[in-house]
């Protein structure tokens, strides 16, 4: 008579080495999947959106590694360059006709225009050293630098110390209130430079990458940064 009982526990041990690593795969993926929902949930609050149901500031993850895909590093910080190659001597001019008085003063936005949001996810982000080069001659000139963004007020505190960490001195960091979250974001980021300028600032440059950041006028003038037609934030 044949003894199958060897056999029969081998059967046994391999079954069982299967279920181990199928619940071993199964771990792994609900890892992945949290990781990627922290993450997410990171880009959501770090980068409001410029919608209240549609984040589109979002710092550093898939969408903006689809948008990086098309758009290298490289490229977007030699244009970034070139506006800002443009706004320098204009910045040295206008500096050196100030009024007896005047309280000069630039606004800037915050992603991809002050920090480098859409290449890489990190804390603190990086600055964009083009726009921090021009802002640095600025503040070293006198001139105050104001921060108007689309960022919740929930990220104020983290968002200062990242401006000051990458080398900007604020004067002032514009963030939205619970109720600025249903405006328009032009209309917002309007409402603050009038409001910068009714403490008796003249903004001389208005910096940003996004059309939400540049029209309604409440500055001298305007430096365009490039968003590829919205690719990035």
């Amino acid at each position: 008579m044949t003894d199958h009982t060897e056999p029969t526990e081998q059967a046994e041990q391999a079954a069982q080495s299967g279920r181990a690593r199928g619940a071993a795969r199964r771990t792994w993926t609900r890892v992945a999947a949290a990781s990627a929902v922290t993450v997410a949930a990171l880009t959501a609050t770090v980068t409001p959106s410029v919608a209240v149901a549609a984040p589109a500031d979002a710092p550093r993850t898939a969408v903006t590694a689809a948008a990086a895909a098309d758009v290298d590093y490289d490229t977007w910080q030699r244009d970034c360059r070139a506006v800002m190659d443009g706004a320098l001597p204009y910045l040295k001019e206008r500096i050196a006709d100030r009024a007896p008085g005047e309280k000069q003063a630039i606004v800037l936005d915050i992603d991809n225009t002050s920090l480098e949001t859409d290449f890489g996810f990190s804390y603190p982000q990086p600055a964009n050293r083009p726009v921090l080069e021009v802002a640095e001659y600025a503040q070293e000139h006198g001139v105050a630098l104001f921060f108007v963004t689309a960022r919740p007020g929930i990220v104020e505190a983290p968002t200062e110390w990242n401006l000051a960490h990458a080398g900007y001195e604020s004067s002032g960091l514009y963030v939205r209130g619970f109720l600025d979250l249903f405006k328009d974001v032009a209309q917002y980021k309007t409402e603050q430079r009038a409001e910068i300028e009714s403490n008796g600032y003249t903004i001389v440059a208005n910096i940003g990458n996004s059309a939400t950041d540049l029209p309604g006028g409440h500055a001298e003038k305007t430096f365009k940064l490039p968003d590829y037609d919205g690719q990035l934030s």
